[in-house]
């Protein structure tokens, strides 16, 4: 997938193919309160380390049988699907799967709008579980830890990225669904939508105490996209002023961590209703309606840096005059039609452009650790499995908020 800068006259084209959190910027860029454990929190986490026992997921030379729900061809639509998992190795750990957030790469994936899918395929990479049993050689995680697991789960460990920490632009980067893993035969990766998952120690994340497990599951991904870029570019500064374009699944996300961070917060959509959330529940600071020419010539010059975490088509110029000089953009969203950008909106300000992919995994316990420490989680909406097909039609109208997450667990067993 190839983001292309074509110069033609002033008009600086900017193509980012194609949608969502899969899209990899190959081109783009080199990267509130305090949590209280309530007994209900308490409660959960009990019962989450109590599976491990319950479940006794063993290793085996054959590997072990999984229940998942997986889609069949290009209309998307998931039903149960029995197969197995690898043989769990040395340094691997199995993991009993609790919650399982649903991302639009999903559904593009399921739906082959990338004409990537490899069927069936069993989507889902914000997996929220519990450790059932480790290999001899895990050094990291012990049977009843709650871990996580996100949009990879392997690399090739050799490259500049892999040895700098950022596996999430590896080239040889094995997504956790609908992946080639080259180290297990070339096998096809089937994700989170799955009772149980088999992962290398070293792509596994720990979840802190304290989060709530389902709002914890959609940070994997959607928590570490926004988290990742903040921090490489320096838009994690008390005081700082930024931008989030968009208040879906990431922006949300966006908007807690800019706060955590202490940094003023303005939400940019082209939905007036969504000032009330913005403002009154993520306790953004300011609400600017896009195509309002006069609320935005208002705040022209004024915010060190924007993330755009939209997936659709949208005009970018206007954005570009919002940031002061030498002032940052990330796109973590990836409209699949081009989006065009006049060299004049960034050349006088010296202004910065930037892609970013999810992050590695330094990155996402890092995220992990701080959501922890700030009460950081997504707003969710917990499922059953038997409804996920429902849930996938009301993702491709937006009628979500702010991410769906399945709760595996608890219903993927009854819904065979």
């Amino acid at each position: 997938m190839s983001h292309h800068f074509q110069l033609r006259s002033s008009v600086l084209p900017l193509r980012l193919f194609p949608g969502g959190l899969g899209a990899r910027f190959s081109h783009l860029g080199s990267s509130v309160g305090v949590a209280v454990a309530s007994p209900a929190r308490t409660l959960q986490r009990h019962r989450a380390k109590a599976t491990a026992k319950e479940v006794g997921v063993q290793e085996t030379a054959q590997g072990s049988a999984a229940l998942g729900w997986a889609a069949r061809d290009a209309s998307g639509v998931l039903s149960p699907f029995d197969f197995s998992r690898r043989a769990q190795k040395n340094d691997d750990v199995t993991i009993k799967v609790l919650y399982c957030g649903i991302c639009h790469t999903d559904l593009y994936t399921i739906k082959n709008e990338w004409g990537t899918a490899m069927y069936p395929v069993v989507p889902g990479h914000e997996i929220l579980g519990v450790v059932t049993s480790v290999g001899s050689g895990v050094t990291k995680f012990k049977a009843g830890e709650t871990v996580g697991v996100g949009y990879f789960l392997g690399s090739c460990r050799s490259c500049e990225c892999c040895g700098n920490g950022y596996e999430n632009y590896c080239s040889g980067m094995v997504l956790t669904s609908n992946g080639i893993d080259p180290e297990h035969g070339g096998a096809v990766t089937q994700g989170g939508f799955s009772d149980v998952i088999v992962v290398n120690q070293d792509y596994v994340v720990r979840v802190p105490d304290g989060l709530p497990l389902d709002g914890a599951a959609p940070l994997l991904c959607a928590g570490v996209t926004v988290y990742s870029p903040m921090m490489r570019f320096g838009l994690n500064t008390p005081g700082k002023h930024l931008g989030v374009v968009g208040l879906g699944g990431l922006g949300h996300v966006a908007v807690k961590f800019g706060k955590a961070f202490g940094m003023k917060v303005t939400v940019i959509s082209t939905s007036p209703g969504k000032r009330e959330e913005a403002l009154e529940r993520l306790c953004a600071d300011e609400f600017l309606v896009s195509r309002d020419p006069e609320q935005m010539q208002k705040a022209v010059g004024t915010m060190d840096g924007i993330i755009d975490t939209v997936s659709a088509w949208h005009p970018i110029s206007p954005l570009f005059a919002l940031m002061k000089p030498m002032g940052q953009m990330v796109f973590v969203g990836g409209p699949t039609k081009p989006l065009e950008l006049p060299a004049y909106a960034i050349v006088p300000g010296g202004k910065g452009i930037a892609g970013n992919c999810v992050g590695g995994i330094r990155d996402c316990q890092a995220m992990l650790d701080f959501a922890g420490k700030h009460g950081i989680t997504a707003e969710v909406e917990v499922i059953k499995m038997d409804y996920v097909n429902t849930a996938l039609e009301r993702l491709e109208k937006n009628d979500v908020r702010y991410r769906f997450v399945i709760d595996v667990a608890g219903s993927l067993g009854s819904t065979a």
